[in-house]
């Protein structure tokens, strides 16, 4: 029995995302430590700061770990760098920050919330993050992505972006005019986690392989392009839904915190 051949699982050293992520975290660092001041009533914790340098990591992970390589060769592998850039890096990345820890660029995201209109609003987030992930999904992308490294830097760079705004919406510490409240996270949530766990279940049960890319390589590990895609939906359908199984958890006990608060301020002020 021909014994199936083992992908390369190299270590990827990118000067150009090794300097970009030192110097996202030193400047992160030295803002964190110069807000940990006596004279700061509400100093950033060290989870913050280990939330941050946690999203450093994943980014690490994602481009220059053997998950890099190995995305370039299995399907699988690299659903897996997909959903570390789209959704686990940006959640801690703006987990990260705080009120205190963005003072300097608060004006600045007002004002540009303000010059940039209907594309600052959740709604276009939102339909940017399903889009994205569809687009980079149909088969003339997906091959072009995995077949030319330019390509595939700006499919990257397009999950890392939409990504980071997505989840801005929902987890940024400054108040914004277009801010999600009541119920509407949920149906944030749902609207684009609902669409992309659908695009991995078609994936996963597509009765043919979608990608020529992988239908000419060879049988890694003994998956064949088929079973390959397979996993890739599976790991796709499965991110998204814990993910929004997490977010929603958090959100409904967020949302009655919020509420209770607002009893207990009616109750005080004589109100209800």
């Amino acid at each position: 029995m021909t014994p199936h051949p083992s992908p390369d699982a190299s270590w990827t050293f990118s000067p150009g995302v090794i300097i970009a992520l030192v110097c996202y975290l030193g400047v992160y660092v030295a803002r964190w430590r110069q807000c940990r001041v006596e004279d700061e009533p509400h100093p950033p914790s060290v989870w913050r700061l280990l939330s941050f340098s946690a999203g450093i990591l994943v980014i690490a992970i994602a481009l220059l770990s053997p998950v890099d390589k190995l995305g370039e060769q299995v399907l699988a592998m690299h659903m897996v760098q997909h959903v570390l850039l789209l959704d686990v890096a940006p959640i801690l990345l703006i987990v990260g920050f705080t009120k205190v820890l963005l003072r300097p660029i608060t004006r600045r995201v007002h004002w540009l919330e303000r010059r940039a209109g209907i594309l600052a609003h959740p709604v276009f987030a939102a339909v940017l993050y399903a889009g994205g992930m569809l687009l980079w999904h149909v088969p003339v992308f997906y091959d072009a992505a995995a077949a030319h490294s330019g390509i595939h830097v700006l499919e990257h760079l397009t999950f890392s972006f939409v990504g980071f705004l997505y989840w801005w919406h929902l987890l940024s510490p400054i108040r914004s005019r277009m801010r999600l409240a009541g119920m509407s996270p949920i149906a944030y949530m749902l609207s684009t986690k609902v669409s992309v766990g659908f695009l991995g279940i078609a994936l996963t049960f597509a009765p043919n392989a979608l990608y020529g890319f992988y239908e000419n390589a060879p049988q890694y590990w003994g998956l064949t392009a088929q079973s390959d895609q397979a996993v890739a939906g599976l790991i796709m359908a499965l991110e998204q839904s814990i993910v929004m199984g997490v977010a929603l958890v958090i959100l409904f006990t967020a949302m009655l915190a919020e509420s209770e608060r607002r009893e207990e301020r009616a109750e005080r002020y004589g109100t209800v």
